[in-house]
């Protein structure tokens, strides 16, 4: 599997993988119940992980995959804190892992969502798989 391939469904939970286009939406599967379901387009909105990024200081961005390898490289020693935690512990925790982001444009919202994905992929153990399928 591919960090490309990931992708998340606006009013949907989770994350999810595209199967096929159908005229009106996609087809789309989720990785954690490998269920298919159809997500019609005039419901649902759909962005690609890799396309996602966090809002720097020096008025770029950071892409997702970055910021997930930042948190993966820091598992051990400062874990993700819940998405339920205080807004000040999530701040602290995003300060920790990307020193540079944008304090103005980052709201709580963002990072919640940005860990709700990280410990989703994490209990699904998709880290692992994405690295194989990157090598190959």
């Amino acid at each position: 599997m591919k960090f490309s391939d990931l992708i998340a469904v606006s009013s949907l939970p989770g994350l999810y993988t595209v199967v096929t286009e159908r005229k009106g939406g996609l087809i789309v599967e989720a990785l954690d119940t490998k269920k298919r379901r159809f997500a019609p387009a005039r419901k649902h909105q759909f962005a690609p992980l890799e396309s996602m990024a966090v809002y720097t200081e020096d008025g770029d961005a950071e892409g997702l995959r970055k910021v997930f390898e930042r948190m993966q490289e820091q598992h051990e020693d400062n874990p993700a804190p819940a998405p339920n935690a205080p807004s000040a512990d999530l701040f602290e925790y995003l300060e920790d892992v990307l020193p540079t982001y944008d304090k103005d444009r980052v709201h709580a919202s963002d990072i919640k969502r940005l860990l709700k994905w990280y410990h989703f992929m994490l209990d699904q153990d998709l880290f692992a798989q994405l690295n194989d399928g990157e090598e190959e």
